[in-house]
């Protein structure tokens, strides 16, 4: 993929992560009146479900912000297209699919492995 072309993708992605991290910290629910909690006891649970979910979306955005950020580091440093455990070229297809990975799909699947 050639690196203009994979900074404007990137550069679109953490844009866009950036948009959904803010609407979802706008829509993170705040304290509820009175004591603390609704008066149903079912209305309490689906709050916070509700905000369980909304911190869950939140960390993978955050997470996915980070790996596009670090991809974008990658292209200052010219290091971009190359594997961060190997070194060895990530294979085009991947980065058209994947415009932030950092591992071919061999280091990849062992890094999974380790988590």
């Amino acid at each position: 993929m050639e690196i203009t072309v994979a900074r404007k993708r990137l550069e679109e992605m953490r844009d866009d992560l950036d948009r959904t991290i803010a609407v979802l910290q706008g829509e993170a629910p705040g304290p509820l009146a009175g004591s603390g909690y609704p008066q149903d006891s079912a209305d309490a649970g689906s709050v916070l479900s509700e905000a369980d979910r909304t911190e869950a979306i939140l960390d993978s955005a955050r997470s996915q912000r980070e790996g596009v950020l670090a991809a974008l580091a990658r292209i200052e440093s010219d290091s971009y297209g190359r594997c961060v455990d190997c070194g060895q070229q990530i294979p085009e297809g991947r980065l058209e699919a994947r415009p932030d990975a950092a591992r071919c799909v061999s280091c990849q699947a062992k890094h999974a492995k380790r988590r």
